[in-house]
């Protein structure tokens, strides 16, 4: 690949869990820059299908997550957090702005930096990870990296999801849960296991491709553990 930084493509495509390719060079090429060296494509398109997997990620963490939320809430979480400037936000943790090729103009007028511009390629470079390394690999991606930004917007007072159900069924017996995690696999493919107990005694497990979706689990079955213990 020409024209980008060498060392920036290097540590993405091992953040990524990547080999460079030219669907990637693609994903990282404006119109600017297609349009001035005839032969290379851009990445709108993969912007397009990278559009809908971020969506889908999205859409189905915030679902598992936060099983209280009503639609209403899902969608305006769902909203925050693909907006541009976060879109734009999280392009820059990847180190996008250092591998993109624009155009001389483009780039003399600071499209590195424009988050109209970084928007759109982290999208196109999350269709890349999709189409090279399949679905779980770019939704580990979208938990890794819209997961936190998620659980940010989610937590509104009074959102009762299974660990705060959890904590406020413990607290009224003046307890509190102690959750464990563990985790393991690349760092774009992530695997956490999670253990809740309370007053030493151990009352759920869960599993997920995120420390919150694995609590969750946990949490849901302490919920259970303690109902049966209450009815018995």
């Amino acid at each position: 690949m020409t024209d980008v930084d060498g060392n920036q493509l290097a540590a993405l495509t091992d953040l990524l869990g990547l080999q460079p390719s030219p669907l990637l060079e693609t994903a990282l090429t404006h119109r600017s820059f297609a349009a001035e060296n005839p032969g290379n494509g851009h990445y709108e398109r993969l912007e397009f299908l990278g559009d809908a997997v971020l969506e889908l990620a999205v859409t189905r963490y915030i679902f598992d997550c936060y099983p209280a939320a009503s639609e209403g809430e899902m969608a305006k979480v769902r909203a925050a957090v693909v907006a541009e400037p976060v879109l734009a936000a999280v392009a820059r943790t990847l180190g996008l702005p250092e591998v993109i090729r624009l155009g001389r103009g483009e780039n003399q007028t600071g499209g590195r930096d424009k988050d109209s511009i970084l928007s759109d390629i982290v999208e196109s470079v999350l269709a890349v990870v999709y189409l090279e390394a399949g679905y779980p690999a770019a939704e580990a991606l979208v938990h890794e990296r819209w997961g936190p930004l998620v659980d940010e917007r989610a937590s509104a007072p009074g959102r009762r999801d299974y660990k705060t159900r959890l904590q406020e069924a413990v607290a009224r017996r003046g307890e509190i849960p102690e959750y464990t995690i563990n985790e393991e696999g690349p760092q774009h493919a992530k695997w956490f296991t999670a253990t809740v107990s309370v007053s030493g005694l151990e009352l759920g497990f869960g599993t997920g491709t995120s420390k919150k979706r694995a609590e969750q689990e946990a949490a849901r079955q302490a919920l259970g553990q303690l109902e049966s213990i209450e009815d018995a």
